[in-house]
């Protein structure tokens, strides 16, 4: 009786999330013209017709074609077109022609996400205690998907949308202006072998774990996020002309694509502005910077005198904080700046979750002991441990699509 009863629980819960998540990504869609789902105004992003249909192809793929009996696809093609970077499933269609895709139509695709949708209620509901223990993890890992998609989605519009002349505005949502800027302060650690690492039975990916032994040596970390304002002082003296602060690769990119000030940053009528989802904005000067490559990152940094905190300096200092913030749930999808009027003693580590991913100086590789999930899901994480640098924020992040970025809390040895 009590097996049967959590079981049902089990599988209500698992209803409930994954319905929500769904609904939410139309959710981000809806303020969209049916021509902006097709954008791709770069390799690096995707239409979001695509990610509707790919967070779709997630579930049929790994949850509806092994565990539903006599599940049919809409349509066999799809999963070619819609599939990532699966080698374990098949060929892909080649990511930077994924504005090409015509068809399948915006409401055909809409109507793929209802079969699946329904498909997997029918899953949901037909599944013995047995089944839902073994598809629990795959539909968190399918929720947790989607809602790195629904990011993408926000991240890849907002540069599809940037390159339009017009520059307009996704939504009209207005974004909170600072009066402030917070004095900077340090919070200290001594240092020592610390742990790092998922550990219990809450959502994680692969990546994120095994909790293993880390030495941290002695430092300081910023008590808040670097602002516009401090990023403007890195400008005008020079920053953006000084070969010697940068890292090799990054002045050779700064040269070639002629950076001169974040993405998204142009100066009108001397001075600087900005295009964000709510259309073109002011530069605020007491918000969180946003919008800078690692290697912009990483010459503020050295500009300042401090570095960029390690991955595990930057989780142990995390791990201790409650998790609240400026998330997606709040709609605005732009940083906002400290709220002065919060009474956040001075000093206290501020802003670590919501508003923005933090750059830390660490490559993205595994943890000690790591150990990739078997069959498709395997390939999430483990095979893109190279040559790239680690953003944290409300995971240990890393999504292979993403490109927007920011600058973090920066770090000072003791």
């Amino acid at each position: 009786m009590s097996t049967t009863h959590s079981n049902a629980s089990d599988v209500a819960s698992m209803v409930e999330t994954y319905t929500a998540t769904r609904k939410a990504s139309e959710e981000f869609a809806a303020p969209l013209a049916i021509e902006d789902y097709m954008l791709q105004a770069m390799d690096d992003v995707s239409p979001t017709k695509w990610h509707l249909a790919h967070v779709s192809w997630f579930f049929e793929t790994f949850l509806l074609k092994p565990y539903l009996g006599g599940y049919k696809p809409i349509e066999e093609r799809y999963e070619y077109l819609f599939n990532s970077y699966y080698n374990t499933v098949g060929p892909q269609y080649h990511r930077p022609s994924r504005g090409l895709i015509s068809r399948p139509t915006v409401a055909e695709v809409y109507a793929y996400r209802k079969h699946v949708d329904d498909n997997m209620l029918a899953l949901f509901e037909q599944a013995s205690p047995s089944l839902a223990a073994e598809i629990a993890p795959l539909v968190r890992l399918g929720v947790n998907h989607e809602q790195q998609h629904q990011e993408l989605m926000v991240t890849d519009l907002k540069y599809n949308l940037a390159i339009n002349p017009f520059k307009p505005a996704y939504h009209d949502r207005e974004i909170p202006r600072g009066v402030a800027t917070p004095p900077l302060g340090w919070v200290e650690h001594p240092g020592g072998i610390v742990q790092t690492g998922w550990e219990g039975d809450s959502f994680a990916f692969d990546h994120e774990s095994p909790r293993h032994d880390t030495l941290l040596h002695p430092h300081r970390i910023a008590s808040r996020l670097v602002t516009n304002g401090e990023y403007l002082a890195f400008i005008a003296d020079g920053g953006y002309e000084r070969y010697e602060l940068w890292l090799s690769q990054g002045w050779a990119k700064l040269n070639g694509e002629g950076w001169k000030a974040p993405l998204y940053w142009e100066q009108i009528d001397g001075a600087w502005w900005h295009y964000t989802l709510s259309g073109m904005q002011k530069v605020d000067e007491h918000a969180p910077v946003v919008h800078v490559s690692y290697f912009e990152a990483d010459a503020f940094a050295g500009w300042a005198g401090k570095r960029l905190p390690s991955e595990d300096e930057w989780e142990h200092h995390a791990e201790k904080l409650a998790i609240e913030g400026n998330f997606a749930d709040d709609r605005l999808f732009h940083p906002v700046p400290l709220d002065t009027g919060s009474g956040l003693p001075a000093g206290e580590l501020s802003q670590m979750y919501g508003d923005v991913w933090e750059w830390t100086g660490s490559a993205f590789l595994p943890y000690h002991g790591f150990t990739p999930l078997e069959g498709g899901p395997g390939e999430y994480n483990g095979k893109f441990m190279m040559s790239q640098m680690v953003l944290r924020g409300r995971i240990r992040s890393h999504t292979p699509e993403s490109h927007a970025l920011n600058l973090p809390q920066l770090l000072l040895p003791a």
